[in-house]
């Protein structure tokens, strides 16, 4: 892949989820049966999923610098209070996140990458396109982790040509 390479672990699960949802053409993955089968989800769950997917979105353009509604974080924070966790420990010590579900709901999976990623510091990496026509989800690989487009040849450069025109003109 180029620079939009998924995103490591259970953020690949929100990064998907979040990027069902083209917001330049408005087509929205989530609208179809294929779409909803990739998340185990049945049609009467997809207006959750969307709520949800929004939550996370507003929570990864804040992690990209963008001063989100003052209760985006809440709205996430809420959803997520109905997706408890406990953790599990295997016969070789190693300690994990588990939802308390069984099989978990895409909530509960959602929760559990969130902690997971928060542990070990990939979290704030998952941001979105700073475009505003785009705003995909994108995983910051760059060793500052400063990125602010999806892709630097196709958002990047449109926003530099923006700003060069406007300098110009």
């Amino acid at each position: 892949m180029n620079e939009r390479d998924s995103a490591p672990g259970g953020l690949a699960l929100i990064e998907a989820l979040v990027n069902t949802l083209n917001v330049e053409t408005g087509a929205d993955t989530l609208g179809t049966a294929d779409g909803r089968a990739e998340f185990a989800l049945a049609e009467r769950d997809a207006p959750a999923a969307r709520t949800l997917r929004e939550a996370l979105r507003t929570v990864c353009l804040a992690h990209a610098g963008h001063r989100p509604p003052d209760d985006a974080a809440s709205v996430l924070d809420r959803l997520l209070a109905g997706a408890p966790l406990r953790v599990t420990v295997d016969a070789t010590g190693a300690a994990a996140l588990r939802p308390v579900e069984e099989p978990p709901g895409l909530t509960a999976r959602v929760a559990a990458a969130i902690a997971t990623a928060s542990a070990d510091g990939t979290w704030d990496r998952l941001k979105a396109c700073e475009a505003a026509d785009c705003r995909c989800v994108y995983y910051d690989r760059s060793p500052a982790g400063r990125r602010r487009w999806c892709s630097m040849s196709v958002c990047g450069a449109r926003a530099k040509m923006r700003t060069y025109r406007a300098k110009r003109g």
